[in-house]
């Protein structure tokens, strides 16, 4: 089975996308899935999957969406519901060409929303539940007040680019501005993706660090009041948006919580 070191592809939305597992997938455990955010891949993860695989003896599959990472370059510029297509047509394509069935879905930020999407639609059968991180459901006026910020940072600190160059290579630019000019799209303020939730029965985890910046807990308050499925709210002290590299420790110990409990129903 591949390492961090090994980076493998997988061939889905019409793209070679890079990916890495973690551990020995069983037909009688469920698989850890992980999406990443609007600027990630599975380099951006660093050990956390390899954590998570590792206190519940579970294997973890993480991959790159195209244009991030090793994947293929994305078609430019994105489009409003750029989301709704990796959850409902990628994100299916992907998993059948890892061979994984029985899964938990673990989305940050943007990989939270493709998750609640495509859990919505029925488009993971063997879902077993969904761990989601910093989840957005609408856009917000701080998410987009923090966008622009990053937006200035991007163009005024080359240290910013550099450093997520060493993920996306040649592709930064076009990671970057791709997610960026989306989200700061006068269309993608009435974006929305509330009418998934509904038909959504699976557990839930929904961890949000108190100090996000990209999200208020009004995202947790619409994920709870709408799913049919059992939910648990945690919120971490001093973490911002990505409570798993803020605060690895609490996050960590959430999950494997969650899933000693989903497991033994």
């Amino acid at each position: 089975m591949l390492d961090q070191a090994t980076p493998s592809f997988i061939q889905a939305g019409a793209r070679r996308l890079e990916c890495r597992w973690f551990g020995a997938p069983s037909p009688d455990r469920p698989t850890l899935v992980f999406l990443h955010e609007g600027l990630g891949c599975v380099s951006l993860w660093k050990n956390f999957p390899e954590r998570v695989a590792a206190a519940t003896d579970l294997a973890a599959f993480v991959y790159s969406r195209a244009g991030y990472g090793a994947s293929d370059a994305a078609e430019l510029p994105r489009a409003v519901r750029y989301m709704h297509d990796e959850g409902l047509a990628v994100l299916p394509e992907v998993l059948a060409a890892a061979g994984i069935g029985d899964c938990v879905l673990i989305g940050h930020s943007d990989g939270a929303s493709i998750s609640l999407i495509a859990a919505g639609a029925g488009r993971v059968p063997g879902l077993r539940g969904l761990i989601l991180l910093a989840p957005h459901v609408f856009n917000e006026t701080v998410c987009v007040a923090s966008i622009r910020e990053a937006a200035v940072a991007y163009r005024e600190n080359p240290r910013l680019r550099e450093g997520l160059a060493r993920y996306h290579g040649e592709q930064v630019d076009d990671a970057f501005w791709g997610w960026n000019d989306i989200w700061l799209h006068p269309d993608f303020w009435h974006w929305n993706i509330e009418e998934y939730l509904s038909t959504i029965a699976q557990p839930l985890l929904l961890i949000q660090g108190e100090a996000d910046q990209y999200g208020t807990t009004r995202q947790l308050d619409a994920i709870e009041a709408q799913v049919r499925g059992p939910h648990q709210r945690v919120l971490i002290p001093k973490a911002r948006h990505s409570p798993h590299h803020d605060a690895p420790e609490e996050t960590l110990n959430a999950i494997e919580a969650f899933l000693g409990r989903i497991q033994a129903l």
